[in-house]
């Protein structure tokens, strides 16, 4: 997508609204989560009711983010092999089904502590498929330069929803029940659904066979293991879920224990928390372009931190909720900052698996967090709980003097669109290989240093992008040769691996070639490997040979 608007506009926090995918997509998922609030709210307070221990009742808030823990790596594969709008549409399906499932056995009468946690789990199971599409999605919606704006209005959306969901979703629970609340989230999947079923997104034709479910997640998990950068974002965001996602599991304790309120102050704090988020979203483009990355972050925490420490000393509704303003914030500014930085470290062909990677982490610390702390609660009481997350937030920030952040830097991550496919003598199938690849360099002595770091990038990048047993050699008879060698499992994965360069990893290679000084370009020789034995398949001129 090509982005010529002028510059003020692409820094605009509502930019994104003059694309109209976007605010159609966008007001529908507030519909969706006006719902979903609603229903949260529901499950929350029912259990309160239901529930023999606190431990049942802080599971709920487990529930609802295990699943993201678990299935999110195999929903981010989906997103980046599948059409992302169809996936969508399937998830909201699932979660419309399921959400009036879970009506009707709650208008039945035939609701347990249990049954509610697996109708939660499955429910937020399609949530789980849902959000690394959706979140890839937007990149597909508006140009890459709005893509930060896109984040925070999306995060904008979803807490203004949460500024005043959860107190509709008090007053339906305490006007109608939690059977209400369930049939209203069912009912608020619909318009989300009409509109994902209209949209025809613009997608590149895809010219290779798609990859299988397990080679796309280990593509996936290899390219977060060979960036570093995006390793410090998922260390730094389950840290701060681990910690953070206390105040959300106990919050209906603190409403009904501490505070000694109803499901209305449950809805009410929800609701203060939402508006802290709303103002958290609002500022969030502001402070990137005055903060660092790292001063962003441990400020959320500390911010988190004082926010806790005030639900458990305060016996008041009203004080509890003002702490709750701060936290909300916090907790926008720390999660969709963690989530920009990862869309726009990632390039198009990978996005939906970093992104359900960092997913795993954040949420994985959120369900940890949940179950530890309601266990402490059940323990110890609640109180005593929020102040042991505290302490972890204010750890949770310290992590920054070992593993800052990254810089805000806006990379070039679209297809270099370079590799041509070479013509071959030889009748490859693509599955054929293994292939091996050899690219010969001519060095001088005094480049050799530069050459050596530069050449320990390449590596890193090859290795990211899916080359097998990287290795650099020099010629011992001529030292100023040097062999750049790698595998790759057949030939059509050695094409996917040169379609997936960068404009950004472009610039590693310019230096490289900068370094080499032979007459004509560096030496590239692209071989397949064959086995000696006797039974095997060989390739000829005119084709496989089976012997």
């Amino acid at each position: 997508m090509i982005d010529d608007e002028p510059e003020s506009e692409r820094v605009s926090a509502l930019a994104p609204f003059r694309h109209g995918i976007f605010r159609a997509v966008w007001s529908a998922s507030l519909v969706s989560n006006f719902g979903g609030l609603i229903q949260g709210v529901g499950a929350a307070w029912m259990m309160t009711t239901i529930a023999t221990s606190p431990y049942q009742v802080a599971l709920v808030q487990a529930s609802t983010t295990l699943p993201i823990m678990l299935f999110a790596l195999v929903a981010g594969a989906i997103a980046d092999s599948f059409n992302r709008r169809k996936v969508m549409l399937v998830a909201q399906t699932f979660m419309l089904v399921v959400s009036a499932l879970l009506t009707l056995f709650t208008w039945q009468g035939w609701m347990t502590p249990w049954t509610l946690l697996a109708f939660t789990f499955l429910i937020d199971s399609g949530t789980a498929l849902n959000s690394p599409s959706w979140q890839a999605s937007v990149g597909d919606m508006v140009p890459r330069a709005k893509v930060p704006a896109a984040v925070a209005l999306n995060s904008l959306g979803f807490n203004i929803t949460r500024s005043v969901g959860p107190a509709i979703g008090g007053i339906i629970v305490a006007a109608a029940g939690a059977a209400a609340a369930f049939a209203a989230n069912a009912i608020s999947y619909i318009g989300l659904i009409l509109v994902l079923a209209r949209w025809r997104p613009a997608l590149p034709e895809q010219t290779l066979p798609r990859e299988s479910l397990g080679a796309a997640m280990g593509a996936g998990l290899r390219y977060v293991a060979m960036s570093p950068n995006i390793a410090k974002v998922l260390v730094r965001g389950s840290a701060f879920g681990f910690s953070a996602g206390a105040v959300l599991a106990l919050l209906p304790l603190v409403a009904r224990d501490v505070v000694k309120g109803d499901a209305l102050t449950y809805g009410i704090m929800l609701g203060a928390f939402g508006i802290g988020a709303v103002g958290g979203a609002l500022i969030s483009v502001r402070l990137r372009q005055l903060l660092s990355s790292e001063t962003m972050v441990r400020a959320a925490f500390a911010g988190f931190a004082l926010c806790a420490l005030n639900a458990a000393v305060s016996h008041n509704a009203w004080q509890t909720s003002a702490g709750l303003l701060i936290g909300g914030a916090c907790w926008v500014i720390a999660l969709s900052h963690f989530n920009v930085t990862v869309q726009m470290s990632t390039p198009r062909w990978v996005v939906g698996r970093v992104l359900s990677i960092y997913q795993t982490a954040t949420f994985g610390g959120i369900a940890l967090g949940s179950w530890i702390w309601g266990v402490v609660a059940d323990a110890h009481g609640a109180e005593t709980a929020l102040v042991a997350a505290a302490i972890a937030m204010l750890a949770g920030a310290a992590i920054g003097f070992f593993l800052p952040l990254p810089k805000q830097t806006v990379l070039n991550l679209d297809p270099l669109n370079r590799f041509k496919e070479p013509m071959l003598s030889l009748d490859l199938k693509p599955r054929s290989g293994p292939i091996a690849i050899m690219i010969e360099y001519i060095i001088r002595e005094e480049d050799v240093p530069e050459f050596l770091a530069t050449m320990a990038e390449r590596g890193r990048i090859r290795r990211r992008d899916g080359a097998r047993n990287w290795t650099l050699a020099r010629d011992l008879e001529n030292p100023s040769v040097w062999i750049e060698h790698y595998h790759t499992p057949t030939w059509v994965e050695y094409i996917r691996h040169n379609r997936r360069a960068t404009h950004a990893d472009a610039v590693v290679g310019e230096r490289i070639r900068a370094l080499h000084s032979g007459e004509n370009p560096p030496r590239v020789r692209r071989m397949i490997e064959r086995p000696t034995t006797a039974g095997t398949t060989l390739v000829s001129p005119k084709g496989p040979i089976d012997h």
